[in-house]
């Protein structure tokens, strides 16, 4: 590892460090102007390293009220409290309350360069921070924490490129899941209310015939029925103490921490011994249960494969539907939209701890398309999931990426100097 060019410096040594302040909030004329006015909560919220504008402004006359600082664009600012360590680029003139910290970076110093090596050292500001309440770095403390710098500006300006572009494309990403949630939550909304045609088409009340029922307008095809009609069984896990019969192997037992909407979290199972197992032979699980959440988030579903066959649950709703008459998944699509959630939310016992029962579960309405219908919209789902999925993966491999950029280049371990000799070249 190289790290000729790089040099240990003190933060008070790459620019001015400057605090922020309040204006009196007693006084109107201080607020509301064209000041930008910079709080933890602002930086909290982006999303992009970059800072443009801010919840509230101040005036002028507010500005000169107070200690705070006019610092111009390009300086960056950090959450010095409640709290630390959120860093932004400022493409605006601005100014912070004191909960913030900014630098006005010298000229040999490129911004971007200096926001992302803030960033990889963040944690060497955090344990700084001092206070009883809540944690805070004073400027004086801020000023004295040393990290490696590179002194070449051109060499700055290639790194902040390399970490920039990967940004943009975590962005560009992270903007195409978000657009895939709500394609599927329009999707949803549609295919629960209208399903589809024979010819795989969204319903609608132009073309096709529709009727009231007790969960709102449905297509005339469809029946409604309560949830104890749907299913062959409705009941309840285990309900007894298991801690005394918990080992380190056994059998699996699902609680209701483990379920997700329509998938398990298979992390920190614990495992009942096989006597009581056997005591609790008639709640096992089979292939095609649904498994609903009873606290914590009631009504969230998920369905059992073959693989738990004979699993426990402990203290979850456990219903196994009528196969004639349900897929598994389809139901449990169910269980986990707004069909039934708003059901749910009305049906379920009151008081701080949410808790859904039996009694109120088995009342709950569900509407039953063909099995060939349900197939056709679990289609449509599992498609915009599929695609979801790919660039959920594809986010997590960026960040492992820029990870490894900023592990390489922030340390001089991979130097840019064959790019910048290129792009001379080139020039």
């Amino acid at each position: 590892m190289s790290m000729e060019g790089w040099q240990l410096k003190r933060l008070d040594e790459i620019g001015g460090i400057y605090s922020g302040s309040t204006p009196s909030t007693a006084k109107s004329s201080f607020w509301s102007g064209g000041v930008i006015w910079v709080t933890p909560n602002d930086l909290s919220q982006l999303n992009t390293p970059y800072l443009s504008t801010s919840g509230k402004k101040i005036t002028l006359e507010g500005l000169k009220s107070c200690s705070s600082h006019l610092l111009p664009s390009g300086s960056i600012i950090l959450s010095s409290r409640a709290p630390i360590g959120y860093i932004a680029i400022s493409k605006v003139e601005f100014c912070t309350n004191q909960g913030c910290k900014s630098f006005k970076l010298k000229e040999q110093y490129n911004s971007e360069f200096v926001y992302y090596n803030l960033n990889f050292n963040v944690n060497k500001i955090k344990t700084i921070g001092e206070g009883t309440t809540f944690a805070e770095i004073s400027k004086t403390a801020l000023g004295k924490v040393e990290m490696f710098f590179l002194e070449n500006k051109k060499e700055q300006e290639k790194i902040a490129e390399v970490l920039s572009t990967i940004d943009r494309a975590i962005a560009q990403t992270e903007a195409i899941i978000a657009k895939q949630q709500r394609i599927k939550t329009g999707l949803m909304q549609d295919l629960l209310t209208k399903g589809i045609d024979e010819n795989g088409n969204i319903r609608s009340e132009a073309t096709h015939e529709f009727k009231d029922s007790a969960i709102g307008r449905i297509p005339v095809e469809w029946e409604v029925e309560n949830f104890i009609d749907a299913c062959e069984r409705v009941s309840v896990g285990i309900a007894t103490s298991t801690t005394k019969y918990f080992q380190s192997e056994g059998v699996p037992l699902l609680r209701n921490q483990n379920i997700l909407s329509g998938v398990f979290d298979l992390n920190e199972l614990l495992y009942i011994s096989l006597d009581f197992d056997v005591i609790n032979k008639s709640k096992r699980l089979k292939t095609g249960d649904l498994v609903t959440m009873r606290t914590g988030y009631p009504g969230r579903t998920a369905v059992t494969t073959s693989f738990m066959d004979g699993w426990q649950t402990f203290t979850t709703l456990i219903s196994t539907p009528k196969k004639q008459k349900y897929r598994p998944d389809f139901l449990s699509v169910l269980m986990n939209s707004f069909v039934c959630r708003k059901q749910i939310l009305t049906l379920q016992g009151g008081g701080a701890q949410q808790n859904l029962n039996v009694g109120w579960l088995i009342k709950m309405k569900v509407f039953k398309p063909s099995i060939a219908e349900q197939t056709g919209i679990l289609s449509v789902l599992n498609d915009i999931d599929k695609a979801i999925d790919c660039n959920s993966k594809q986010l997590q491999k960026l960040h492992h990426q820029k990870t490894g950029l900023m592990q390489d280049l922030l340390t001089g371990k991979v130097r840019v100097t064959n790019l910048l000799n290129q792009k001379a070249a080139a020039n």
